[in-house]
């Protein structure tokens, strides 16, 4: 198994989920964070005075999956993610050993 974690715009959040609902993949945990990449941030007008923004609003999701399901997922999150502009996202896969399931106790490995 193998945890895919997608950083992606805050906006592009339904598009994503809808997409991989679509393709059967409902599960997933979704985390506000913020952060910053290669774009070092934004500049912003605010009441006619710029201001340099270097922390921006993120969402995270991160997904559980089997091993064959991995391509799918990354084609899915990139296609419904991309804007073409800096800032887009970033998405890792780690390997998962196992899964324990709280109210049943069943295990996956």
């Amino acid at each position: 198994m193998k945890m895919v974690k997608a950083i992606i715009r805050p906006e592009k959040l339904e598009s994503v989920k809808k997409a991989l609902e679509e393709k059967g993949f409902n599960a997933m945990s979704i985390i506000e964070m913020s952060g910053r990449g290669e774009q070092k941030g934004i500049t912003l007008l605010y009441r006619g005075k710029k201001v340099e923004v270097d922390i921006l609003p993120k969402i995270m999701l991160e997904i559980v999956i089997d091993d064959k399901d991995v391509d799918t997922i990354i084609s899915v999150i990139r296609a419904s993610a991309r804007t073409g502009k800096m800032g887009d996202g970033k998405i890792f896969v780690l390997p998962v050993d196992m899964v324990a399931r709280v109210r049943t106790d069943e295990e996956w490995k």
